[in-house]
């Protein structure tokens, strides 16, 4: 695993100064503008992306600053997805109370597979998380759970509208729902990983037999961090479900698994920002490589994976920390 722990908690870590705080407003403020810009197509896309961010912040949790490699978290996106829409469709929950829903079993569920995958590490880790991200689609399809997950013809729901009467049309306004969740979602992983809890997971990662030698329960922060990363996919997973209108089990295949572990390596390991990088990445590049030939568009998305790994190792997170650390010397030289 790549020492990016370091990098990320002087950060992260760190309370922010004067010309962060800055800059982090000037964001905020052009991601509030940003749907009253584009068509509502784009604000579509870019609810996705904020899905996606909240997906990948999980999966770094686990992956990035806890070391343990995970090929099936498509499978707790599902899970989160299907609660929101079967607690929608069946029962009449209000589509903003299905998030907590879906958060709270996906943690259960993830703490309860981390239990017995402390005994696995490394590939072999990678390959029971990778039978769990197969095996959970042609679960779905089982006829029969076809009364409550709709079998292959999967769950249809309803966009909601913007609430009190706000000027919003369905797209707009849930984009802004999914940017509040999405900065609630990554204040908390902040808060978890600037603490105590985010050291000992590093520290799990750089080196478990220190870890448990400096009284660090590994076996707990392990199935914690299993737990904790599920929930954050499973909260995703509710977002998209609501943002599409639709779950079927075709769509929670082995290839979204792959994709989330592309979207952590892209946008950077170890990394909070590299969340919204690699959201960004996997859900825009595949439509510019569509547009650029669309006989072969996963070969143009393969060079371009391929040259973003050559070009930045550690992912645009890193790509960009080095370019700032590079223009402050330069800074202080002249």
């Amino acid at each position: 695993m790549p020492p990016l722990g370091g990098a990320a908690r002087s950060a992260w870590g760190a309370p922010m100064n004067k010309r962060q705080v800055i800059v982090l407003a000037l964001v905020l403020l052009a991601a509030c503008a940003l749907p009253f810009l584009v068509s509502n197509y784009r604000t579509f896309q870019f609810t996705l992306v904020l899905v996606y961010s909240i997906a990948l912040l999980g999966l770094n949790i686990l992956t990035g600053y806890n070391g343990q490699i995970s090929l099936g978290h498509g499978a707790f996106y599902a899970i989160g997805a299907y609660c929101a829409a079967m607690l929608i469709d069946k029962f009449g929950v209000p589509y903003w109370a299905t998030l907590p829903a879906a958060g709270a079993v996906c943690l259960v569920a993830g703490f309860l597979f981390g239990l017995p995958a402390l005994r696995l590490e490394g590939l072999y880790l990678a390959l029971a998380t990778f039978a769990l991200g197969v095996s959970l689609p042609q679960l779905l399809k089982y006829h029969h759970f076809e009364k409550w997950t709709g079998g292959v013809q999967g769950i249809v729901i309803a966009k909601p509208e913007a609430p009190f009467g706000l000027p919003l049309n369905p797209d707009r306004w849930l984009y802004f729902f999914t940017l509040a969740v999405a900065l609630l979602m990554f204040l908390l992983a902040w808060n978890l990983l600037r603490g105590r809890v985010g050291r000992a997971l590093v520290a799990i990662r750089d080196n478990h037999v220190a870890a448990e030698a400096m009284g660090v329960n590994t076996s707990i922060y392990k199935s914690l961090a299993f737990g904790v990363s599920a929930m954050y996919t499973g909260v995703a997973g509710a977002l998209g479900a609501i943002a599409i209108q639709f779950v079927a089990p075709d769509s929670f295949n082995i290839f979204l698994s792959i994709t989330l572990l592309v979207g952590i390596v892209i946008g950077g390991l170890a990394s909070i920002s590299g969340a919204i990088y690699g959201a960004l990445f996997i859900q825009f590049i595949p439509n510019i490589a569509d547009d650029i030939s669309k006989a072969a568009p996963w070969t143009i998305f393969g060079l371009f994976l391929i040259a973003s790994v050559y070009v930045m190792p550690a992912g645009f997170a890193g790509a960009i920390r080095m370019g700032m650390a590079r223009f402050r010397r330069k800074g202080q030289t002249s």
